[in-house]
C-alpha cells in the first residue's frame, strides 16, 4: 500500500483492542524510528519512555483524565525532554561524531564550542521550548511509521504532566513529559475507524509560487 493510502488509513484511535499486542519486531521498529528522527543540531535532547506495565498505566489513568487509550493500547509511549541542556550533552554529541566519522577534533572544536555557547545563552524555559519542538517532529515521524506498519496510534496532549513526571519518577532521569502516544491495534467496534477523513482540498491548504 502506498504511503498516501497508509496516511488515509491512519486516524486518532479512540478505542484500542487490549488483547492485541505489538510484536517485539514492531516495537523495535518504533524505537529505531524515534532514534532516527531529525533533531536540531542532531543533539537529541528528547527521550522516549515505553510503558507496558498494566499496573503502572492504571496509576497514570487519572492523570490522563481517564482516557482509556493509555491502558487499553498495547504500549504507552511517553515523549520527554531534558530539563536542562548542559555542556556534557554537547560533548556527548561531538564525541560520538568523532568516533563514528573519525573527524579530527581540530575540525569539531569550533562547532562544539559554538553549540555550547548557544545553549548557555538560553534560559531554562527557552531550552525546554527548543526541545519540545523536537518532540513534535518525533511524534509526527512516529505516527507516519505507525501508519506504514499498520499500527494504530493516538497523539495526546491532554494529561497532567506534573503528575506523570511524579508517577514515572522522571525527575530522577532529568526528564519531563511532553506528549503521549498510545500504540496498538484498533478495537473492531471503534466507530471512529470508519469515518471519512476530513481535510481541506489541496487548493485550500497548499500554496505554490
Amino acid at each position: 500500500m502506498s504511503i498516501i493510502e497508509s496516511l488515509k488509513w491512519r486516524y486518532a484511535t479512540k478505542k484500542f483492542d487490549p488483547n492485541k499486542v505489538l510484536t517485539t519486531d514492531k516495537l523495535h521498529t518504533l524505537k529505531q524510528a524515534f532514534n532516527l528522527t531529525a533533531t536540531s543540531f542532531g543533539l537529541q535532547t528528547i527521550s522516549l519512555l515505553i510503558v507496558k506495565d498494566e499496573v503502572l498505566r492504571n496509576q497514570l489513568l487519572e492523570a490522563a483524565y481517564n482516557q482509556r487509550q493509555i491502558v487499553d493500547a498495547s504500549h504507552l509511549l511517553v515523549l520527554c525532554v531534558r530539563k536542562t541542556i548542559k555542556d556534557d550533552d554537547v560533548d556527548d554529541l561531538f564525541d560520538n561524531v568523532s568516533q563514528l566519522r573519525n573527524t579530527p577534533e581540530t575540525i569539531l572544536e569550533p562547532y562544539r564550542n559554538n553549540l555550547k555557547s548557544i545553549m548557555e545563552n538560553m534560559t531554562l524555559e527557552e531550552q525546554q521550548e527548543w526541545s519540545i519542538r523536537q518532540v513534535y517532529i518525533a511524534i509526527g515521524n512516529l505516527m507516519t511509521v505507525c501508519a506504514v506498519e499498520r499500527i494504530d496510534s493516538c497523539p495526546m496532549e491532554g494529561f497532567d504532566r506534573a503528575r506523570f513526571d511524579e508517577i514515572l519518577k522522571l525527575d530522577e532521569k532529568h526528564l519531563t513529559s511532553t506528549l503521549l502516544l498510545p500504540v496498538g491495534y484498533r478495537a473492531e467496534d471503534d466507530m471512529f475507524s470508519g469515518f471519512k477523513k476530513v481535510r481541506k482540498e489541496l487548493k485550500h491548504s497548499i500554496i505554490e509560487m
